[in-house]
């Protein structure tokens, strides 16, 4: 292991409270959420076991973290039913709705902006 990894190597927990481990180096039978979900698995409610740290100058931290958990006690994730794709769909449908003109977009409008570009454009020009 090389010696930028020293920082990030805690097997103990002693530093960080927690088992770390630097990055792609944890142990096997540990797995991150995104891991989990291409394996068709959730965290079903468990506790994080470990870390993976990053050294990362760009962060205000530091480090970049990305916590880890056991696979043998994940669940399988749930079955995607009508109503809850229906769900989704009317959200989605929400976000991408003007509350000023009404207008459905083929894009999700700027939260920044609470509704669509044209009409944050002519309620600025009015102001």
């Amino acid at each position: 292991m090389p010696a930028a990894y020293s920082k990030c190597y805690d097997p103990t927990g002693a530093r960080y409270g927690i088992p770390t481990y630097p990055w792609r180096y944890a142990p096997p039978g540990l797995a991150t959420r995104r891991q989990l979900r291409a394996k068709g698995l959730r965290p079903g409610g468990q506790p994080i076991v470990a870390q993976a740290m990053l050294r990362h100058r760009g962060r205000k931290s530091g480090a970049k973290v990305a916590f880890l958990y056991r696979i043998d006690r994940a669940k399988p994730v749930r079955p995607m039913t009508s109503r809850r794709c229906g769900a989704l769909a009317l959200a989605m449908l929400a976000r991408r709705t003007c509350p000023v003109c009404g207008v459905i977009y083929s894009y999700c409008l700027p939260t920044s902006l609470g509704m669509c570009v044209l009409c944050a454009d002519a309620q600025r020009a009015t102001a």
